[in-house]
């Protein structure tokens, strides 16, 4: 599919990967809508760090994905949806299970319906790793058994499973893109990355995380927004689950480690207790298998490897560092 003649509308384009995924879109010179969090405070979220040249090409809607006719509305004049908007944060769904229902599948099936009246050219929703669960075999490929360990993992396994039947029971366009762990500037403290580097940024040395056994595929965010795009634009690509990885695995101890590096820091690390998951809700190990995004998609990530993830390392701290950035986040804080 030729994105170059189509309009677009990024559903999340307020957060963390939907922000530079709305970026990256205007700056290749697609014409994007980007539909936001409705808020008393008028705010576009990450938006708000988007150059003025971005920020003046875009349409904005302010709106809920929980929304029918909101949606269906923001969706009316689009012939693309990347649909990214949903609650992500893995302690909070342990405490409030029904917003992650409401929003993740609900909000989804508010998408999927919309696309579907309006005979939408294509729907890229945005599945996640944490789907599978801990890992049965690795490299984790597309075929994987989905494993709901959280109530945010099961909302995501519904959503996704809603988006398929869609395009099975009524040929709506849906594609599938899988990304696992993405990082980068911007990121929610609530992800583990921006956890360490903040505590580090602010001074802290003695780190409080959480399990350091689990291996993670950590994927920089410009890899992942790549990955977005190009399953928009294969044809091929609709009906099908692809994964968005670097396939190469370290565990988070390993990973605070390694920043401490990059930032020239000693440190210790303590477990608190609270971020911890139920033992048998945490994801112990995350590989993913990147040959179907390869051979489908011709997509390869830039960052690879132990040296890839360095250098996304490298960028990501720099961004952090930056007093204005920083002043953003509480990093003395464990936020759910």
């Amino acid at each position: 599919m030729d994105l170059k003649k189509a309009r677009i509308l990024v559903t999340g384009a307020d957060g963390f990967i939907g922000s530079h995924l709305t970026e990256a879109l205007v700056e290749g010179g697609h014409d994007v809508k980007a539909l936001v969090m409705y808020n008393a405070f008028n705010s576009w979220g990450w938006l708000e760090q988007a150059s003025p040249l971005v920020r003046r090409d875009i349409e904005v809607i302010a709106g809920d994905i929980r929304d029918p006719n909101g949606i269906r509305q923001a969706m009316c004049d689009c012939d693309v949806v990347f649909h990214l908007a949903a609650l992500v944060a893995i302690p909070y769904s342990y405490r409030s299970p029904d917003s992650y229902v409401d929003t993740n599948i609900l909000g989804t099936l508010n998408v999927l319906q919309a696309a579907r009246e309006l005979e939408v050219s294509r729907v890229i929703h945005t599945s996640t790793s944490e789907v599978y669960g801990t890992a049965h075999f690795v490299p984790i490929t597309e075929e994987h058994p989905l494993q709901a360990q959280s109530p945010y993992s099961a909302s995501k396994i519904a959503a996704d499973q809603l988006a398929l039947s869609f395009h099975r029971s009524f040929s709506t366009p849906v594609s599938l893109i899988r990304p696992f762990n993405t990082y980068g500037p911007r990121q929610s403290a609530r992800a583990v990355i921006p956890t360490i580097i903040t505590q580090l940024a602010s001074g802290n040395h003695c780190l409080q995380l959480g399990a350091l056994h689990p291996t993670r595929d950590f994927s920089y965010v410009s890899d992942t927004v790549a990955g977005f795009i190009r399953v928009a634009q294969c044809d091929d690509a609709v009906g099908e689950v692809v994964n968005i990885g670097s396939g190469f695995e370290i565990s988070i101890g390993q990973t605070a480690q390694l920043i401490a590096e990059l930032m020239e820091c000693e440190i210790m690390i303590e477990t608190d207790a609270q971020r911890l998951r139920p033992e048998a809700s945490e994801v112990d190990r995350l590989l993913a298998g990147t040959d179907k995004a390869q051979r489908l998609l011709d997509h390869r990530p830039e960052h690879e490897g132990v040296a890839g993830l360095r250098h996304g390392l490298g960028k990501t701290i720099e961004w952090f560092r930056d007093p204005d950035h920083l002043a953003r986040y509480k990093s003395h804080l464990y936020s759910l």
